[in-house]
């Protein structure tokens, strides 16, 4: 499929170029489908920076590709390495951010825990629908079978980075935890885990 519509939209987990489908959402007044990459080549391990910079281009909410780009240009070497990434053909993936990532944990869900239920976690402005925060009991565990834990295409159920920096603490960005839904914020110089995406207009 290489060409859709916002009314014909896939179904969660419907394989696309380079991955799979994740959801909907809208970037500087642009729609988007969000493209999960495959696990084998876009699941990986590092820190967003070694060296806690400051990154003004790297503090949007929605646009993993820009700031995915401004932290390679400040010298994130994971950053460097998922733009560098060639899957199916294509190089275009990038860190997802705060809002993208969170579109993937409601798709891929991997397990039947009860969702964290605090502060921000699950307010998704950007996503097509508009979501709100979670309840214990709702994302509901991914109805896709290969995305349930421990299977292919599953999220490990750790912590994950998006591309977002802490607007008011440059040396802290927005992680995403895929064992409750948890979403908070830690030192750049963590290790942690990483899914790359695309995006393709709608």
């Amino acid at each position: 499929m290489n060409a859709i519509t916002e009314n014909a939209l896939p179904s969660i987990g419907a394989p696309m170029p380079g991955g799979f489908f994740a959801g909907a959402i809208q970037i500087n007044g642009q729609r988007f489908a969000v493209i999960q990459a495959c696990k084998k080549l876009g699941d990986m391990i590092g820190v967003w920076h070694e060296d806690e910079p400051d990154v003004p281009g790297a503090k949007s909410y929605n646009d993993g590709l820009a700031n995915t780009q401004a932290m390679a240009e400040a010298g994130s070497e994971l950053a460097k390495q998922v733009l560098g990434l060639s899957i199916d053909g294509l190089t275009d993936f990038y860190i997802p951010s705060q809002d993208e990532l969170e579109l993937c944990y409601r798709a891929f869900k991997p397990n039947n825990k009860r969702n964290w239920c605090y502060a921000r976690s699950g307010i998704n402005l950007s996503a097509i629908p508009p979501t709100y925060p979670y309840t214990p009991d709702f994302p509901i565990q991914t109805t896709v079978n290969a995305c349930k834990s421990g299977g292919d295409e599953a999220f490990k159920e750790e912590t994950y980075w998006t591309s977002t920096q802490h607007a008011g603490s440059s040396d802290n960005a927005w992680y995403q935890n895929f064992f409750n839904g948890g979403q908070d914020y830690g030192y750049e110089s963590a290790e942690l885990r990483v899914r790359a995406v695309r995006r393709q207009p709608i």
